[in-house]
Order: structure tokens, then sequence, then C-alpha cells
């Protein structure tokens, strides 16, 4: 029998998971997406919006730390079944999660218990994990601690692999398929959940511009590993003549001979963040151990350009 739910959610993984529930028969009750922050407008709510769905745009359920009363109340009022959770921010409060008669199924992108916050896409690449992998599970008072419906593993981390296309390319696909499996077991009876295990278990913060800034003390591949992290956001980061230029499509290359080329001609060894090319394929980087290869740029508050744009040249030194 199909379900009523309530989706809590945003961005085309929200929409995308939205209509494959749809499509498979349950009624989408209510829309709850967070405010637009002034870009562009959100998929999920243009969705709604487009296919008459009902659409709340709140920032948050609670007040200082409790429940926001009438918020519950309007949430109860639609009748949900089951509240499906495939991208979301907000943390729900009990009075919420728990309500449906199935409570609620969430979307994480690592395997759980590895890599629980707000950032896994980001930390598993810059800790230096080989695999990924999804969770769909039941949120309880936790941070991702809840039992485990379904996972899926086994997902290669390529050395090339940013957090977009390890999200995009890799985990996209495989958790709307998991969250769309997930809850035609709830609708069927069938589904089972499972404790998660403490062992291996981790939790890392979100990811902000302190985690993201650049050390060049660090070795080629740790600092390969943050950049491509922390593309496309926040933009891993280091200052040039007291100015934020933030780093993207960052590729490796053990191979040291240009900033050899730029010693020898300087008569001095190159410090670690010198610019020591700048070709249409981007800028290389002398740090310890190797090279990295930046393909995008952005200075200040200006727009991601071709590195060969920014205005960045040879000799110049990021610390």
């Amino acid at each position: 029998m199909p379900l009523r739910i309530a989706v809590f959610g945003q961005a085309p993984f929200g929409r995308d998971v939205s209509l494959r529930l749809a499509q498979a028969g349950h009624a989408i009750v209510g829309v709850h997406v967070p405010p637009d922050g002034g870009g562009k407008p959100d998929p999920l709510a243009a969705e709604a919006q487009a296919r008459g769905w009902p659409l709340f745009r709140y920032k948050g359920y609670r007040r200082g730390g409790q429940a926001i009363p009438e918020r519950v109340a309007e949430y109860r009022a639609l009748g949900a079944d089951l509240n499906v959770l495939p991208f979301t921010t907000v943390i729900l409060p009990p009075e919420i999660a728990d309500h449906p008669r199935h409570r609620s199924v969430c979307f994480h992108p690592s395997v759980l218990p590895a890599w629980r916050g707000g950032s896994a896409l980001a930390w598993q690449i810059i800790e230096g994990a080989g695999e990924s992998g999804i969770s769909v599970f039941q949120p309880d008072a936790g941070v991702d601690t809840g039992p485990l419906y379904l996972q899926r593993r086994g997902v290669e981390i390529g050395p090339a692999d940013t957090a977009a296309s390890l999200y995009f390319d890799k985990l996209y696909p495989l958790g709307i398929e998991a969250m769309v499996e997930a809850v035609a077991a709830i609708d069927a009876g069938t589904a089972t959940l499972t404790p998660q295990s403490e062992t291996g278990a981790s939790f890392q913060g979100l990811l902000d511009d302190r985690a993201a800034r650049l050390d060049f003390r660090a070795e080629a591949a740790s600092l390969d590993r943050r950049i491509r992290g922390c593309d496309p956001q926040p933009g891993a980061w280091a200052l040039f003549e007291g100015e934020a230029v933030r780093l993207h499509g960052c590729t490796l290359a053990l191979d040291a001979r240009p900033a050899a080329r730029a010693e020898a001609a300087s008569g001095q060894a190159t410090a670690p963040g010198t610019i020591v090319a700048v070709e249409p394929s981007g800028l290389l980087l002398a740090v310890r151990g190797g090279n990295l290869r930046i393909a995008k740029v952005r200075r200040g508050e200006g727009a991601k350009v071709p590195a060969e744009a920014s205005g960045l040249r040879p000799g110049d030194r990021l610390v």
C-alpha cells in the first residue's frame, strides 16, 4: 500500500529521490526545504511548486533547543506515514522525526559508522580513504548514529576524485536506488534495522575555511587530497600578498623537475608554495615531494577562472 511521505531535503538529490518515490505511487504530502540563500532556486523546492506538493521553507524546527510547537502541529497535520530525508542539513526534533508510524529514513554518503558528520564526502578524500559507499538509516538522537536499513560499499575513491566527482558520478545514482529500495521494503513490511557497530566509528566536523587552509609544510600527497576534498566547496586556500587564493582541479605530479629547473635558474631552493610554471593546462605549484597542477583558481571574492587567466605568475609564492 503506497505511503504518505513527508520529504525533508534539498538539491538535485532531494528532487530526484522525491520524483522516484512519487513514480512508485507514494503520495508526497509535504516537502520541507531550507530557504534559498540568494543563489539559484533549490531544485527540490522548484519541483514541489511545479507539482503542487505542499512546500515549507524553514531554517529549522527548534527554538532554544526545543521543538517549535506551531511547526510540529503544521507537520503533523500532513498525516505522513514516513519521513524521507534524502539530503538535509536540518536536525529534526523527535516530535517530528519519530512521529510517523514508520518514523524516518535518511541517506548518508559513507559506510557508517565511519565518516559520520555533515562533510563526510570531503573528509574521506582528505584523510586518504580508498573506498566509499552509502548508508540508509533511521535517525536517532545522535549524529548519523541510528540503526541501518541497508548499505552499499566498495566504491573506489580514485586519485583524481574530488568531493563533487565522488558524489555526483559515483554515490549519487547509488544513493537514489538505495533510498527507493529502503522505502519499498518499509512499505512492504520487509525492512529490517541493524544497530550500528561502534567498531571503526569516526566523526568529522563540518568542513569550514579553517579546515580548508593549506599548510605547505605538508607533503604533496596530503595537499593534493585536501585540495580535492575541498573541491568545489569551500575551496582549499592559501594567501598571496594577503589575498585568499582558492585552488581547484588539482592533480598530483610527483616529478619535481620543474621545481628543480626553477632552483637552478634562481640559484636557490624553491620554497614550497612557489608557482614554477603557468601553462594552458594549469599552474604548477612546487610542494614538498613533488608538484601540484592546479587547473582553476578563485582569488578573493572573484569568480573561478582558468589558472592561466588568474594573473598569477611563475615566481609568485602562496603561503
